[in-house]
């Protein structure tokens, strides 16, 4: 494994992991919808993908998109993280990347302590590992390989 598959969070199943069949692959990726979860997998158009991932955070006007594309030749899923973040500003624009989505985004508040000095609370938290986790460990779990891309899939 070089050093930009490390970058782009490449992994490998388990020695010994029989590979599955594409189909049972995307079932089980499509199987993570359900409640308490914070993202939707659904089908991609040809372009987006085979898959897609996709997580909005509402209160921090946050946007993130896991594309999927399987390959059953190879037996491997080769996923692009994209960003979109929207300025609370008029006068600018908001902020779109691609490559290896490795973020923690949180909404603090102040608040008053016991001891009546204002203190700032965490009042909500995601990471992007909280998405991409449950979908590599679905394909890793499966024999296929998890390959990031960061340009096209």
């Amino acid at each position: 494994m070089g050093i930009l598959d490390s970058y782009l969070g490449t992994r490998h199943p388990d020695a010994g992991v029989p590979a599955r069949t594409a189909q049972e692959v995307r079932s089980a990726l499509l199987a993570l919808n359900g409640p308490g979860v914070l993202f939707v997998v659904r089908n991609g158009t040809g372009k987006e993908g085979d898959l897609v991932a996709e997580c909005r955070l509402a209160q921090l006007r946050v946007r993130l998109r896991t594309r999927m594309r399987l390959d059953a030749a190879k037996h491997e899923v080769r996923a692009l993280d994209e960003q979109w973040e929207v300025s609370l500003s008029d006068h600018t624009r908001g902020q779109h990347s691609r490559g290896p989505a490795n973020a923690v985004y949180r909404v603090w508040e102040k608040q008053k302590g016991p001891d009546g000095r204002e203190r700032r609370v965490e009042t909500f938290r995601f990471e992007s590992r909280e998405m991409k986790d449950p979908l590599r460990h679905v394909v890793l779990d499966a024999g296929w390989t998890w390959r990031g891309k960061l340009f096209r899939l």
